[in-house]
């Protein structure tokens, strides 16, 4: 060790002074730094006075609260943040919560789905147990629809009943999916209620025809004469039967080719229908535009615009089957009446009034207002006319037919049934008041007499 180094206590001493002087050295640097000016030195943090016990909205829970919420001045706002809230129990918490099991086993838990809401069902038609009108319907998937239009129409009536037997694909000249003929008779047989027949057939029959071994084009001459016998034939099996029928034609379809030979299958149905004695329906302007062509859209029965057809340009919608129901609904009140002698009641209108008595053996029956009206006439005296009164004379209803722009024939210049002419100036013409513009000459007391004074 070189001479003058310190040895022994003095070293250990020098030791412990270099690490106390080294741990409080950056200390010293950093404040006289800062203190002389080399940097920016930091100001004490601000702190706000604590506002008094009844502004204050939280509290620590070692704290008393003045009361146990405070009041705040809008109820309907929602408290601040920081305000005090009373916790929700925890059973209560976890009873809304549900425990599900996470993929790597461990419980999760999750808020419970609500319940879903409650929705009323639609009470369910009553059965008619015993109804005295039953309307049948034969046909294809038009007819179908047609069925569901008037069952919707006669929902509410218990009097009458809907049966719908109509098949999809099938028509008239395919005997081998449903034989129209055979079929509605078959039926009647069995129920022998039936009290009037709906047929609407015909959107499929575009197509050959078997005549024996042979095959008819459709709608050419033979094809014609056989289809009509056809439909001859089912008409036949519902005139024996004497069950009325209303047959409904065939609306336009979207294809203007197929639109075309519908129109000639409803002339058929048309001809064949009326020598048989029945009702044809014509609902083919209803369901057309103002081109009289085939339109998907039009007004419904509240004149509402809605979509009557669907997207295939053939089939009814629910608003379109509505529609077509109500042309056949027409006429078969018509034929209620008519069989009845009575007029129908709306659909949806039972009487409420208790039938009244029997009339009495040489009362008169008040039906209808006519009746009303010969009753009370029978029972007032007639009045004699008064005397003294003019008769007055009768208006003929048109006078004589005068062109009004030739010139004048009559003597003296007026016309055969008008007063005399006021106007003496004869240079005020035609071709002068028209033609150069000149005003006629003013007449006292008329609006283009503007001299003054008047009179």
């Amino acid at each position: 060790m070189p001479m003058g180094w310190p040895t022994g206590r003095k070293l250990s001493r020098l030791v412990l002074w270099s690490l106390v002087a080294g741990l409080a050295a950056p200390e010293a640097a950093r404040a006289q730094y800062y203190d002389e000016g080399y940097g920016y030195r930091r100001a004490p943090a601000y702190r706000p006075a604590p506002p008094p016990d009844s502004q204050r909205q939280f509290f620590w829970p070692w704290e008393d609260r003045p009361s146990a919420q405070p009041q705040m001045q809008d109820p309907g706002r929602a408290a601040p943040r920081g305000a005090y809230r009373t916790p929700r129990p925890r059973r209560e918490r976890e009873r809304e919560r549900e425990v599900t099991p996470s993929r790597e086993g461990r419980s999760v838990q999750r808020p419970k789905p609500r319940p879903a809401p409650v929705v009323a069902k639609p009470a369910a038609p009553k059965p008619k147990t015993d109804p005295r009108t039953q309307i049948a319907v034969f046909g294809d998937s038009l007819a179908e629809l047609l069925g569901s239009g008037l069952d919707a129409v006669y929902e509410a009536n218990p009097d009458v009943v809907v049966i719908r037997r109509a098949k999809g694909d099938s028509g008239l000249v395919r005997k081998d999916v449903v034989d129209w003929p055979k079929a509605a008779e078959d039926y009647l047989k069995s129920n022998p209620k039936v009290s009037y027949a709906v047929v609407m057939v015909g959107a499929n029959d575009r197509q050959p025809l078997r005549d024996g071994d042979q095959t008819v084009e459709p709608l050419s001459e033979r094809w014609r004469a056989l289809y009509r016998d056809r439909v001859d034939a089912l008409l036949k099996v519902f005139s024996d039967r004497k069950v009325p029928v209303v047959w409904v034609g065939e609306p336009p379809m979207k294809s203007e080719t197929l639109s075309a030979d519908i129109t000639s299958l409803n002339e058929i149905f048309r001809d064949r229908v009326q020598r048989a004695g029945g009702v044809y329906v014509d609902i083919w302007p209803a369901f057309v535009g103002e081109d009289n062509r085939y339109a998907a859209t039009g007004p419904d029965l509240e004149g509402q615009q809605a979509r009557l057809r669907t997207s295939d340009g053939v089939h009814f919608t629910q608003a379109g089957a509505r529609k077509a129901a109500h042309f056949a609904d027409v006429e078969i009140k018509r034929l209620i009446e008519a069989t009845t002698g009575t007029p129908s009641l709306p659909d949806a209108v039972t009487p409420l009034a208790p039938e009244a008595p029997p009339a009495a053996a040489g009362e008169a029956k008040l039906d209808d207002d006519a009746a009303i009206d010969r009753l009370i006439t029978a029972m007032l005296p007639s009045l004699p006319e008064p005397p003294g009164i003019p008769a007055l004379p009768v208006k003929p209803a048109a006078g004589p037919v005068l062109p009004l722009t030739r010139n004048d024939v009559a003597p003296g210049g007026q016309l055969v049934t008008g007063r005399p002419r006021i106007d003496r100036d004869t240079g005020y013409t035609l071709e002068r008041s028209l033609i150069r513009g000149a005003a006629p000459t003013p007449q006292p007391g008329r609006a283009d007499d503007f001299r003054w004074p008047r009179g």
